[in-house]
């Protein structure tokens, strides 16, 4: 398992704020899977959003990007993105039962056969997908399935937090590798080794290039797309798609994205996302700060 990497800052508001998250995730997870999914879900929309300013940066996320938005889709935006991004978190820490369910969800798409041949002649896998839906279902469908896929992982500030987070999302599958130097050696050794590694890359970084994200400038890594040129690794977009009961999901793996630059496959990446985005637009972060500039 990978640990919480020892940079990462400590601080007494940290550790009360992750005394309390661990108290209500400990809670919740003492209630049937049925309920405490629903449940996170609503206390996040309806408690931690508020306080925690999410409800505000929807409403400016979406203002950028849909200025046209009608004040009641806005409304119902801020209250469903926080409800799914509760369920998702609730999700990450229920191990067994959230694995079932990925394991039943129908997984499809032209990208499953790519996979198949990967698999068979030993060629490495870049799963490429984003904070939508539950951006960890469909790592554990496919390691339901019998692909070995590792994940890689942007660790949290709040080093208390990140620990037992990191110990969570292992329980679905491993191995996981940090980004940044500490998990770098051993995610290249696993790709050389013709290993399947899922990323999550749609969030803001610093150094990134400015490419177009819903139309306007959004940097954004080309960790991905240099990897799979690097390497002659597959870059396949994936999701998983959040069902209308709350609980169950649909897997997409779509076709791979053909070589070409790491800027060209990176905005594919975006584009594709985007895409699947503008179909179910309340199951993406807009929590994040995505558009900085």
């Amino acid at each position: 398992m990978a640990t919480s990497p020892d940079h990462l800052p400590a601080s007494p508001a940290h550790w009360l704020q992750n005394l309390v998250l661990r108290g209500l995730i400990g809670g919740l997870l003492l209630l049937p899977y049925r309920w405490r999914v629903p449940l996170c879900g609503w206390i996040f929309a309806r408690v931690i959003a508020p306080l925690a300013g999410y409800n505000r940066r929807i409403r400016d996320n979406l203002a950028l990007i849909f200025p046209e938005m009608p004040a009641a889709e806005v409304r119902r935006m801020v209250r469903a993105v926080p409800d799914n991004v509760g369920r998702t978190i609730i999700e990450l820490y229920s191990g067994a039962a959230f694995t079932a369910r990925a394991k039943a969800a129908p997984i499809h798409g032209p990208g499953l056969a790519a996979l198949e041949q990967a698999r068979a002649t030993g060629r490495p896998v870049l799963l490429v997908t984003g904070h939508f839906g539950n951006y960890d279902a469909s790592r554990a469908a496919l390691i339901a399935r019998g692909f070995a896929v590792g994940g890689l992982y942007r660790p949290m500030t709040n080093r208390y937090f990140n620990a037992h987070y990191v110990a969570a999302i292992s329980g679905i599958g491993e191995p996981l590798f940090a980004r940044g130097r500490q998990g770098m050696a051993g995610m290249i050794r696993f790709l050389r080794g013709g290993g399947m590694l899922g990323i999550v890359q749609d969030q803001h970084m610093k150094h990134a290039p400015k490419l177009r994200f819903f139309g306007h400038p959004a940097k954004t890594a080309l960790s991905a797309a240099e990897l799979a040129l690097k390497y002659d690794a597959l870059l396949v977009p994936t999701y998983a798609i959040r069902q209308e009961n709350g609980l169950d999901f649909d897997i997409l793996v779509d076709a791979p994205i053909p070589h070409s630059t790491a800027e060209a496959m990176t905005q594919a990446l975006n584009d594709h996302l985007e895409a699947h985005v503008r179909q179910h637009l309340d199951q993406w972060f807009w929590i994040h700060k995505r558009w900085k500039d």
